[in-house]
């Protein structure tokens, strides 16, 4: 199996290309530079495309030409950027700046779009064909956020991977949507799980769960899919 992960320099992405993959699998990271100290399973081929998808239709062309060779089966799109002063009590829409929403609006729904139409072509030729978007609980109804643009580049998404199931349902594409919480990214997949999951005491999830949630999601047959996974922590008294 040959899967991309968008945006696997730090944190999540970096989870997925250490946690994902069984031996003779091929994991493709892509970022704007390779992170160093990579660890990988053992007998999983871990190529990288530097890619800046600030660049939407720039980078969207680097990527597909890197891996128009060697096609791909499933596609992890796990870039996005928020405001400055999200998720923090000075957040106030009025004091957004023009440019930053320009920029939110760019990374999490203009290159997702663009980067999806250059692949999708190479993604259809696979037997299994999937395409998995990190979205976020901030992009579900009466998600309890006041942040304008990442809410609305979340709830995006999930329109995103609507219209794609229904634009490619003969073609067996399965387009899931990860709707995650808080996520606790300080602990890398090294640090022990049963570690990782006390901080924060219950109010953020481990990268781990993340990357077991997506695992099972790949090793599910063509004939089903997951469509929407909701994955909050225990104690977000959201949800």
């Amino acid at each position: 199996m040959k899967t991309m992960v968008v945006g696997a320099s730090k944190g999540l992405g970096k989870a997925l290309i250490e946690g994902l993959g069984e031996s003779g699998d091929t994991l493709i990271g892509v970022s704007r530079t390779r992170p160093e100290h990579l660890q990988h399973k053992a007998g999983v081929e871990v190529q990288w495309i530097e890619a800046n998808l600030a660049k939407p239709a720039q980078a969207a062309q680097v990527i597909a030409e890197a891996i128009a060779d060697t096609g791909l089966d499933t596609l992890v799109y796990n870039l996005g950027i928020w405001e400055e002063f999200a998720f923090d009590p000075a957040y106030n829409f009025l004091a957004d700046g023009d440019e930053q929403i320009e920029a939110i609006v760019t990374c999490n729904i203009t290159s997702t779009l663009l980067l999806i139409k250059r692949l999708l072509p190479m993604l259809l030729k696979s037997k299994n064909p999937r395409i998995i978007l990190t979205g976020s609980t901030s992009g579900l109804p009466q998600s309890g956020r006041p942040e304008v643009a990442f809410g609305a580049s979340k709830f995006a998404l999930r329109g995103i991977a609507d219209a794609l199931r229904e634009g490619y349902r003969q073609q067996r594409l399965a387009v899931t949507c990860l709707n995650l919480g808080y996520l606790n990214t300080e602990d890398p997949l090294s640090t022990p799980r049963e570690q990782a999951e006390q901080r924060d005491e219950g109010h953020s999830i481990p990268v781990h769960d993340v990357v077991q949630v997506v695992r099972m999601t790949l090793s599910l047959s063509s004939a089903s899919f997951v469509k929407d996974i909701t994955l909050p922590a225990i104690l977000d008294e959201r949800f």
